[in-house]
């Protein structure tokens, strides 16, 4: 049985309780808006870890870059939560009902952090969910009850069954860690430097350590970039179940004439040790440690929370609208004139 920290439930305490500031979540256009999961379970420790995704090189934003469970709303009706669910269910496997999971496990919904701004011009709300096992099953659940001796393990049991469907591999990090600069727990060093072109993966250069940041000029500002090197050699990396044949698919005709053998793809996340995570994915988990153990991180970083009045600016100068255009991208030109527009 895995039984939380004293730290780590005053950090899901902290999370429930915590209230947002206003939001322009809701004053963005349907095609403006997207939510991520940020999803956190105990593990045998007892301490808090996040589950992340590492996206496919054949999407067409962000490919190859770790991420959050999330996307974008497929109406204004629905929630910041209900699109994040949907979400991690199409990409993770992740049921949208604890009635789907495996007994005794439930999803409990903690909060929503600040709107956060994306360079493709997307307002994107974080959700903070805790997963985590139930003695007593929910009275709409038909889950049996488990003594507490008994309730497994999330870590061991449930994130290993994760079914990583539309992204490239699963896997998760060190929640308190992105308060740090270094391994808390002796992260194992990368032992290969492949040359990769992905930014999401390692390439020669690398350190071999948890934390490396900069600051740079973005939303007309000084703006601190994080990139946290994740340790995967200790965990099992959840990748695409290889796709079997459906039953009730048509035969297919006899090949009288040999096939050329398939050129074997290779794997870019083949033989790493650690996963980099960063820009605003980076941020969000920063934001939310920060939440969550109200602490603030031993490197410099950005005091305010999400974008909420940038997106405002961004709002009232005619950004943001609900016609999207295939390269909208925020610029520092368009940013400036954002930053100087009156409220």
């Amino acid at each position: 049985m895995t039984t939380l920290t004293p730290a780590s439930a005053q950090a899901i305490a902290r999370l429930r309780a915590y209230v947002p500031p206003p939001t322009q979540y809701y004053n963005l256009p349907v095609t403006r808006r997207a939510a991520v999961l940020i999803l956190l379970f105990a593990d045998r420790a007892g301490d808090l870890r996040v589950v992340l995704t590492m996206r496919a090189g054949t999407l067409r934003s962000y490919a190859g870059q770790a991420a959050l469970p999330g996307g974008k709303a497929d109406f204004l009706s629905e929630t910041p939560f209900a699109t994040a669910r949907r979400e991690a269910y199409e990409e993770i496997g992740l049921p949208l009902l604890d009635s789907k999971l495996p007994p005794p496990f439930r999803v409990e919904h903690l909060c929503q952090l600040p709107t956060h701004l994306a360079k493709t011009e997307l307002g994107v709300r974080p959700c903070v969910a805790f997963l985590s096992p139930s003695s007593s099953p929910s009275a709409t659940s038909s889950q049996t009850a488990y003594p507490s001796s008994a309730i497994p393990s999330v870590e061991t049991t449930l994130i290993p069954r994760l079914d990583a469907k539309e992204v490239a591999a699963v896997f998760t990090a060190p929640f308190h860690n992105f308060l740090r600069e270094r391994d808390e727990k002796g992260g194992v060093g990368h032992t290969t430097e492949p040359a990769s072109e992905s930014p999401g993966v390692e390439a020669a250069g690398w350190p071999r350590e948890w934390y490396r940041g900069a600051w740079t000029d973005w939303h007309e500002t000084r703006w601190r970039m994080h990139n946290f090197y994740v340790p995967i050699s200790d965990q099992k990396v959840t990748k695409p179940r290889p796709r079997t044949p459906s039953k009730s698919s048509k035969p297919q005709p006899k090949i009288t004439h040999p096939s050329p053998p398939e050129e074997k793809v290779a794997d870019p996340l083949e033989g790493l040790t650690r996963f980099r995570v960063f820009g605003m994915t980076a941020r969000i988990l920063v934001d939310a440690a920060r939440v969550a153990y109200n602490e603030e991180p031993e490197f410099e970083h950005n005091a305010h929370f999400g974008d909420e009045d940038m997106i405002a600016r961004l709002l009232k100068i005619g950004r943001l609208s609900e016609k999207r255009g295939e390269r909208d991208e925020l610029t520092r030109d368009v940013l400036r004139k954002a930053a100087t527009a009156k409220m």
